[in-house]
């Protein structure tokens, strides 16, 4: 999450290195820490994957898609995107999930305007050819979970936003669609905490790698297979 970006990069006979962006849902709201790496999604896909990949993870707080902040400043993911791209290449692929930031009501984004910035992410990696050879990555694109009850902090940093967040997967699917991308809705697997209504607790966690890890293993066979 880019808050969402992830990549995942293969070598001939090499490990295969994975590059993930994602913003806050690394974020542990009992305590207000951080998960390990071993507990946050991006490890859980480290460790369901195995020693043929390495994750790169890519971690902000308050990342959104292509909006700057007026909280915390750098914190625009299409401006971030192209210079982790070339810092990290060569990838196989790209996995992004933004958007819940962007939510905020002071950004005065819709859904579908949230949705199209996305599909401006899935098209600086697929112009900045960082696959191995020169290739394009391979993008999955997840939507991030709905909002639950909000409360705390969260209230005041997402109230009103509740239905748009619902809205968001329907339109991410159709950009990954139209994209030629990989999709996962995060909501058909995990489900926001009790404690916010935004975050992911430690099983949210493990049930979004695994998610993850299923359709990058399984398209990764079905490439083979066809090579």
């Amino acid at each position: 999450m880019f808050g969402g970006v992830q990549c995942l990069l293969r070598c001939q006979h090499e490990t295969r290195p994975v590059l993930w962006r994602f913003d806050h849902l690394g974020f542990n709201p009992a305590d207000q820490t951080r998960f390990a790496f071993e507990v946050r999604w991006p490890g859980v896909v480290q460790t369901t994957l195995g020693a043929d990949y390495r994750v790169v993870e890519e971690g902000l707080s308050g990342r959104t898609v292509a909006t700057e902040s007026w909280v915390l400043p750098n914190r625009d993911g299409r401006a971030m995107l192209v210079p982790l791209l070339e810092t990290h290449a060569p990838l196989d692929w790209v996995v992004l999930m933004l958007g819940t930031n962007d939510l905020g009501p002071s950004y005065k984004l819709t859904a579908q305007q949230i949705s199209f910035g996305c599909a401006t992410l899935i098209w600086a990696v697929q112009k900045r050819f960082a696959g191995p050879g020169g290739s394009v990555p391979r993008v999955l694109l997840v939507a991030p979970p709905s909002f639950g009850a909000l409360k705390g902090m969260m209230t005041l940093f997402f109230g009103g936003s509740e239905e748009a967040s619902k809205q968001l997967a329907r339109q991410y699917a159709i950009v990954a669609d139209t994209n030629g991308a990989k999709y996962l809705d995060a909501s058909r697997v995990v489900h926001a905490c009790d404690i916010d209504g935004v975050h992911l607790d430690a099983d949210g966690q493990r049930k979004l790698g695994i998610a993850i890890t299923e359709i990058i293993a399984s398209t990764d066979r079905e490439v083979a297979t066809r090579a």
